[in-house]
């Protein structure tokens, strides 16, 4: 599909230095009407969902300075996402730092704004809690498939009694509200220790398919992409990445590090499976730049919001 006069272009280095000007996703324009747009690049700039360290609001702006050395070719699929749809920087989901609730309403309502007006999110966090307001907002009446890249399931029912909202609970909320189809789960490089024997039970029970860490390393990221492809089918399929997915080598900042994990070529190498299924969405979240060495996971963030990025704009090209 050739580009079009419309289509938004980054900022590119030979036009200005890319440690100067304004920062955004990709150096590409901000605008504000999603009606513009087929992808929206989002910070969710919020950590009030995280149970141990926080500093996950400040992740989409390291996210956003570190995005300024993506180009504008994928260099091992060849896809030129600004090639193929409208791409630009949506700012920052209206959050409130204080409270849960109203920042899971508001969130809610921004993202469905997005939904009806035809943008795709693809946004940058920020603590998994957020990814419930994301997954309500597009929600369209038809469980959604997903794909979770994280180390820990988040499909736990409370915490300190009867809180229903952190971090660890997104998934088991989107499940019993009926926005995920729990058989079309698949959750990859799930590890570290527990507060019990039965803490995934309700998980498996559902049928979500968890890919522990030990089984990962026994199958490879091929074998593993081949699974993820038989367990969402051709379901709309949403992409969520907790970067403690990743070993805390490459990724160390971040709000629940646990060691063993996998490396970032490796999820390189499975998002890019990800191409041709039916994407609806995506994230990347738990930057903590607090946390971070040498801005290593901000990089890593922009990274892998670039590969998101390219898979999700494939799937748009070949939708039309």
């Amino acid at each position: 599909m050739a580009r079009e006069a419309s289509f938004f272009r980054p900022l590119g280095g030979s036009e200005l230095p890319r440690f100067a000007g304004r920062s955004t996703f990709m150096r590409l324009p901000m605008i504000e009407d999603p009606a513009e747009v087929d992808i929206a690049l989002v910070g969710f700039p919020w950590d009030s969902g995280s149970t141990n360290r926080v500093g996950q609001r400040h992740g989409p702006r390291e996210i956003r300075s570190n995005s300024t050395m993506m180009r504008l070719v994928h260099q091992a699929s060849r896809i030129a996402p600004y090639d193929l749809c409208r791409v630009a920087d949506l700012g920052d989901v209206p959050v409130n730092p204080i409270n849960i609730d109203d920042t899971l309403e508001r969130a809610t309502a921004f993202y469905r704004d997005l939904h009806q007006a035809g943008a795709m999110p693809l946004t940058a966090g920020g603590d998994h809690l957020g990814t419930l307001p994301i997954l309500r907002g597009i929600y369209t009446g038809q469980p959604m498939a997903m794909v979770q890249f994280d180390s820990h399931s988040d499909t736990n029912d409370s915490y300190f009694g009867d809180n229903p909202y952190t971090h660890g609970t997104p998934f088991r909320r989107a499940i019993e509200e009926g926005i995920l189809d729990p058989r079309r789960i698949v959750q990859i490089g799930i590890r570290g220790s527990l507060y019990s024997a039965q803490d995934l039970d309700w998980a498996h029970e559902k049928g979500i398919r968890i890919i522990e860490i030990e089984e990962y390393f026994d199958l490879g990221p091929d074998r593993v992409v081949e699974e993820i492809r038989r367990v969402v089918g051709d379901a709309p399929t949403y992409v969520t990445f907790d970067v403690d997915a990743l070993d805390p080598v490459y990724a160390p900042g971040t709000g629940t590090p646990e060691v063993g994990g996998f490396t970032t070529p490796e999820a390189q190498r499975m998002i890019r499976g990800l191409r041709g299924l039916n994407l609806v969405g995506a994230d990347v979240m738990e930057v903590a730049p607090p946390f971070d060495t040498a801005d290593i996971t901000a990089l890593t963030g922009a990274n892998l919001m670039f590969e998101l990025l390219c898979v999700l704009a494939d799937a748009i090209a070949k939708r039309r």
